[in-house]
């Protein structure tokens, strides 16, 4: 889930950029410095947005830069349990799919596919039901739930999201869309009954 919330940071600005609009400057160094950083708790700051506010500058002794206290806001992704997410299949892997959750990727496992046995067929990188009649692979677009979050901050990539659609109204949507249109004629052929 995407969030915005407000944060407070200290930024620091080199000497060669103290002559500049102060403002800009800041978002800037704000952005370098942390756009795509994960915390656990907060989760992946992905857009640094707004300055609210910059505190009085500070000079450390030895540094000619500036140090600004720095209120501002930002996007953030926070994965949270039992969450719902669409994303696209990065890549598909004889043990699942990747799904791509924006600055993240998840883990759909096979077990987590669908109760049908699942096979990889690696010659067309896709995973394949037992009678054929599914498929999932890179560029498919899947409706999850998120079941697992292990994030590390440390080493953002090594972070975990584990999903699931194995459960009414998840899969794949162009699973969903046949099964919405079959379904139609016969709730349509119902109400003529009544």
């Amino acid at each position: 889930m995407y969030k915005m919330m407000k944060l407070v940071d200290t930024v620091r600005i080199p000497p060669t950029l103290l002559g500049e609009d102060v403002v800009p400057t800041v978002k800037n160094a704000l952005r370098e410095k942390l756009e795509g950083q994960v915390d656990k708790k907060l989760g992946a700051l992905v857009a640094v947005c707004k300055i609210d506010e910059i505190g009085e500058g500070h000079i450390l002794v030895g540094d000619g830069a500036v140090y600004y206290d720095v209120t501002f806001e930002a996007v953030m992704f926070v994965p949270e349990l039992q969450e719902i997410i669409e994303g696209e299949v990065v890549e598909a892997v004889g043990f699942g799919v990747f799904i791509g959750l924006g600055p993240m990727d998840g883990l759909l496992h096979v077990s987590q596919i669908t109760d049908d046995f699942i096979s990889y067929d690696a010659k067309n990188a896709r995973l394949v039901t037992k009678g054929g009649g599914k498929a999932i692979s890179e560029g498919d677009h899947v409706r999850a739930r998120i079941v697992a979050v292990s994030i590390n901050e440390r080493e953002p990539k090594d972070s975990k999201i584990g999903l699931t659609m194995r459960q009414t109204a998840l899969g794949k949507l162009q699973w969903l869309e046949e099964a919405r249109k079959k379904k139609q004629p016969h709730e349509a052929a119902a109400e003529e009954a009544a």
